[in-house]
């Protein structure tokens, strides 16, 4: 790829922050072919019902969704796959720490929706962690990619080859959720919290300020050691990290942590309007939308206020600023409106990319409209049937919606990834029963942790 391939994203995305880490993603992600052959079927049509209820057609999409975290799990790990086809050789053993976080609370949705029984979804989940407890990990942090059948790990990039802090931070949010919801005295129940309980407490989030910085740091390995160099700081996707990092039982840090460097950077506060809806935090326009969906897995924004912001305030509007965005379509992009929105980061008809309103490219992912349920149900419903019913044929298949489309360029995606069909599944049950959400905010740890940073819920 040429320098002006690397500078124009480079421009696009803004390097600062996580878009940082985008960036280095999408360098590495472009120096392969996506090939189209797949490790299992990825894209069958599936027979769709028409006239389905509201209620009925939620079900099915979350219920057909799990499908990718059961029957595509890894068949050794349990742990989630990071894709459903074939792409950047690395052949069918990748299993992705943060998707299975995600994969984690699907399943726990699965086993109260009763898709599954309870006890099998205890088992599932113990063989996973008993697995994690043997993985490659440092300094209790897990890499980005694990080999499911060994627990080895498997590079990201050529310095990206140990600890994953942020991706050790969505797997900690989704066994948390698992440790509180399987909450009976077996000895199966009793086993996977006891064990859940291990891998937490375990986690050095304090070594991850790089001997006491106020700022926690993205990566570490045992190879390179700190010279991946990416501070996290706000505002972001990366919220989950610190919430954690400050509610960690043995190795915590301090609120000043959160303070100093996650709230302090050129792009933390925001305060602009942008359709006519304030934005407290970020970048303009919001940026991606997965930055208000990851993190609020299981941290419950409703009412949540910290020094800084609303977080439902600031969720909600970026939620409808991107909606908002692609109705006025200015780009004039084919099939962008009402029923058709939601920019947010996956595959594409040349790669992989961030979008958002400042880098848009005609790509809607129907994991960003879908995973904004609690936040803009009507307009996200208005996307799922417009998805479902019109687009169905082409965008809908056994492990639920594929993960993105551009009509522009008549490119409809056959994969499917576990970091987007995750949060289809997690947020629609947010907005229905708000399971995950409870689940979270009941852990001892967190209430700890969001009170030492002063927040109020």
């Amino acid at each position: 790829m040429s320098n002006c391939f690397y500078s124009t994203i480079a421009k696009n995305i803004k390097m600062k922050g996580s878009w940082f880490k985008i960036f280095v993603i999408l360098l590495f992600l472009s120096s392969f072919n996506v090939a189209e052959s797949q490790i299992n079927v990825a894209f069958d049509p599936v027979t769709r019902s028409k006239n389905l209820s509201d209620t009925a057609l939620l079900e099915l999409v979350q219920k057909q969704t799990f499908n990718y975290f059961w029957e595509f799990a890894h068949p050794v790990s349990g742990m989630s796959r990071e894709r459903s086809n074939a792409a950047y050789d690395y052949g069918d053993e990748v299993v992705t720490s943060g998707g299975t976080g995600f994969g984690v609370m699907s399943v726990v949705v699965a086993a109260d929706r009763k898709w599954i029984t309870r006890d099998t979804a205890a088992k599932f989940l113990l063989k996973m962690v008993k697995f994690l407890g043997k993985a490659n990990a440092y300094h209790g942090v897990f890499p980005h990619w694990l080999n499911g059948a060994t627990g080895t790990t498997i590079a990201f990039s050529r310095k990206d080859d140990g600890a994953d802090l942020v991706e050790t931070a969505y797997l900690m949010q989704g066994l948390l959720c698992a440790r509180q919801y399987f909450n009976n005295n077996s000895n199966v129940e009793n086993e996977l919290r006891n064990r859940i309980n291990g891998l937490w407490n375990d986690v050095e989030w304090n070594w991850f300020t790089k001997g006491g910085e106020d700022v926690l740091y993205w990566h570490w390995s045992p190879n390179n050691g700190w010279s991946m160099n990416f501070a996290i700081r706000g505002f972001n996707e990366c919220l989950i990290t610190y919430v954690l990092a400050a509610s960690g039982d043995n190795f915590p840090v301090t609120a000043n942590v959160y303070h100093k460097g996650w709230a302090q950077s050129n792009f933390f506060k925001n305060g602009k309007t942008f359709y006519g809806h304030l934005l407290p935090l970020g970048f303009d326009y919001g940026g991606p939308l997965f930055f208000s969906q990851y993190s609020f897995l299981g941290l419950n924004p409703t009412n949540l206020k910290d020094n800084y912001a609303d977080y439902w305030v600031q969720n909600k509007n970026h939620t409808l600023i991107n909606h908002d965005y692609c109705v006025d379509n200015p780009k004039q992009f084919k099939g962008y409106g009402a029923d058709c929105w939601g920019l947010t980061a996956g595959d594409t008809y040349n790669g992989y990319d961030a979008y958002s309103p400042e880098n848009d490219g005609g790509t809607i992912a129907p994991t960003a409209a879908l995973s904004a349920f609690p936040y803009t149900p009507e307009y996200s419903m208005k996307a799922l049937k417009h998805f479902y019913y019109d687009l169905g044929d082409k965008i809908w298949s056994n492990y639920g919606f594929v993960d993105g489309f551009n009509e522009t360029k008549n490119w409809y995606a056959k994969s499917h990834l576990a970091i987007d069909q995750g949060p289809i599944i997690v947020m629609i049950e947010n907005y229905r029963t708000g399971l995950m959400w409870k689940l979270f905010m009941s852990c001892p740890e967190i209430q700890r942790g969001l009170k030492k940073m002063n927040f109020r819920y």
